[in-house]
């Protein structure tokens, strides 16, 4: 049985990467960069899970036996969405602890990688593919130092081959300057913040001076984890979004010599300054929420990506709540089309959530936009891809290997639908 299911495996991998080296032609669609540009008339060609080309439309000179020509006359091409901070692959049902792998006890878990606990065989993860979302960062949850995520793509046989960049981040949560009065009904400035910077300092303190000795006869595993870190190799994702606590976290940053990134970043508005000054990016974590503080707009939420454009920072978006976000990713789409009502083109409230995204990861050289030698990670959809009522996808291409678009939720619609005779449009 053992050696069977190899050669089925083998044989399986041997069609797929047959499928790959057959040139795919999209023909006369719109073309959607993810850089801010558009091509009304265009064409793109990949092959080999590469793109080879991405412009106006062209005398390509292949017909149907040489390539694969895809007829995209009233569809748009989009090159596949990046969801940040999700917890993908990780959950399978919230409600049950046992398909729950993204939380690890303890405070500070810097060893923890998500990418092990990857499952592949999530019916989770089409669910999300249908909507465009095609590659994800996978993020741990749980303590102040949640560990280690990794990229990848909504693809694959396991976690090995799904991955795009392993352990590519640190994940920290910055503590919260406020806490809720439960007797009072009130938010107000916790008592414990001072305490619980003064242990992430000195736990960072002991990191950064094991690491500075290259070798120890007796290994400290939290702290070996850290070495990409404070060798400038990896990013430290902090989520903190009060402007205290992005201040703090900005200190943080320079007094240990690493990269952040800010994730949240209620009131980053408030300190922009700051941050262009010391070029870290922001991940929005939605538009579709009310002001998380009193005093502030009531429209904060939606217009923050304009703002932070407007003042120079790399500003990214995604549906993220720790490792708990999961089959909320599917709607990236549109927390991102509601920001090009407040302050954005489309096209610019597209990049946040492709380019940006990209960049922010550090994986722009292969994903994120349509361009020649990038990776063919994209998709064809009747309507805007921004918009819930227009949005329908008809093809799905990961590294360049054609996509399943339909997924269990289809399958079973259409199942209830023969049962009932309903009909659903």
């Amino acid at each position: 049985m053992k050696k069977l299911f190899i050669v089925y495996r083998l044989f399986i991998t041997t069609i797929s990467l047959q499928a790959q080296q057959i040139t795919i032609v999209i023909d006369n669609a719109t073309l959607h960069i993810g850089d801010g540009s558009v091509i009304e008339k265009g064409t793109v060609i990949f092959k080999n899970g590469k793109i080879e080309y991405a412009g106006p439309q062209k005398d390509h000179g292949f017909d149907d036996n040489t390539a694969s020509i895809i007829d995209g006359t009233g569809k748009h091409v989009y090159p596949g969405i990046i969801a940040t901070g999700s917890g993908l692959g990780l959950i399978e049902y919230s409600a049950v602890r046992a398909t729950r792998d993204a939380y690890e006890v303890g405070v500070f878990n810097p060893n923890v990688r998500s990418l092990i606990a990857y499952n592949t065989d999530s019916k989770v993860i089409p669910t999300v593919r249908s909507n465009g979302i095609l590659i994800a960062q996978v993020v741990p949850g749980g303590g102040v130092i949640s560990g280690q995520s990794s990229i990848m793509k909504l693809s694959g046989w396991n976690w090995e081959d799904a991955a795009v960049d392993t352990d590519n981040g640190m994940h920290m949560y910055w503590p919260g300057v406020y806490s809720y009065n439960y007797e009072k009904g009130t938010y107000e400035v916790s008592s414990s913040y001072a305490e619980e910077v003064n242990e992430i300092n000195t736990f960072m303190q002991e990191a950064k001076a094991y690491c500075s000795v290259e070798n120890h006869k007796e290994k400290n595993l939290k702290f070996e984890a850290m070495r990409e870190l404070f060798a400038g190799k990896q990013k430290m994702f902090v989520s903190a979004n009060a402007a205290k606590a992005i201040v703090g976290a900005v200190d943080f940053a320079k007094t240990f010599g690493i990269k952040i990134v800010i994730v949240g970043g209620r009131q980053s508005y408030r300190v922009t300054t700051l941050l262009k000054e010391n070029n870290i990016p922001v991940i929005i974590e939605s538009t579709h929420e009310l002001p998380a503080y009193d005093g502030d707009p009531v429209d904060l939420p939606y217009r923050l990506p304009g703002i932070l454009k407007s003042a120079g920072i790399l500003c990214g978006l995604t549906l993220s709540d720790g490792g708990d976000s999961f089959w909320g990713m599917r709607n990236i789409p549109f927390i991102a089309g509601t920001s090009a009502a407040y302050g954005l083109t489309k096209e610019e409230a597209l990049q946040l959530i492709t380019l940006n995204n990209a960049k922010i990861l550090g994986i722009d050289n292969n994903y994120g936009s349509l361009v020649a030698g990038k990776s063919a990670t994209l998709f064809v959809a009747e309507g805007d891809v921004l918009d819930m009522k227009t949005s329908v996808l008809t093809n799905i291409f990961i590294n360049g290997e054609r996509i399943k678009v339909e997924n269990w939720q289809d399958d079973l619609s259409k199942k209830y639908e023969m049962k009932y005779g309903i009909e659903v449009k």
